[in-house]
């Protein structure tokens, strides 16, 4: 059984990823990044879908990047809502470099593991136009990691599962159903309030989009 690390933000896209290198035979490592979110729920539902998914250690890192702002997630700004998505458009939920930095943290816990495996849950079908989830970006990092490390050095190679890349967001769920996850214990609001989801973010109406192209109640709303 190989080693891998996951990338683990409690959301339903790193769920279904982490779910499917599961099946795939991976032994499963996960971080998850306290970065300043302002949707900090999320990090409770990380924990619960590593609980469930038999993670064999799960780290959480503090890497605060409301330091430098630059993101509604990160600040006090006002988060986007009801806005058409446009791909081609990069909105303010958008942190800088944060799946850079998240990545380079990935590759260093698996150079210590002895991995060669980094499994990421980006999209880049339903999205909300973020460039660190493109494909170019997945591919330049894995070559990086080649060049960055002692092991790529030594010839090993390291590779980093985008397994969700092309998957729109109805077949990630009807893909997590087949697998039998149970998507009540993640989440997914950008600016949740006291009563649970805003439903109107980015993130609420690709959800909401998804589980209705699947068929599928969201067993987040309707328990």
């Amino acid at each position: 059984m190989s080693d891998a690390v996951v990338l683990l933000s409690g959301g339903l896209d790193s769920y279904t990823a982490a779910a499917i290198a599961r099946a795939e035979g991976f032994r499963l490592f996960a971080l998850t990044i306290r970065y300043g979110q302002r949707h900090a729920a999320e990090l409770d539902a990380a924990r619960a879908v590593a609980r469930r998914l038999g993670i064999e250690r799960h780290v959480e890192l503090d890497v605060n990047l409301s330091t430098f702002g630059g993101s509604s997630l990160t600040s006090d700004a006002p988060v986007p809502k009801d806005r058409p998505i446009d791909p081609n458009e990069i909105p303010s939920t958008y942190v800088p470099a944060r799946n850079t930095v998240f990545l380079s943290l990935a590759l260093g816990w698996a150079e210590v593991l002895g991995a060669h495996d980094i499994v990421i849950g980006v999209n880049a079908l339903d999205y909300s136009g973020y460039p660190d989830c493109r494909p170019e970006f997945i591919a330049a990092f894995e070559h990086l990691a080649t060049l960055a490390t002692a092991r790529g050095v030594y010839g090993e190679r390291f590779r980093i599962h985008a397994p969700l890349q092309m998957m729109t967001k109805a077949d990630i769920i009807r893909r997590g159903v087949a697998l039998g996850l149970d998507y009540s214990i993640t989440h997914s609001c950008y600016d949740p309030g006291p009563q649970g989801p805003c439903g109107r973010c980015d993130s609420c109406v690709l959800r909401a989009a998804g589980f209705a192209e699947a068929g599928v109640p969201d067993p987040a709303l309707h328990p």
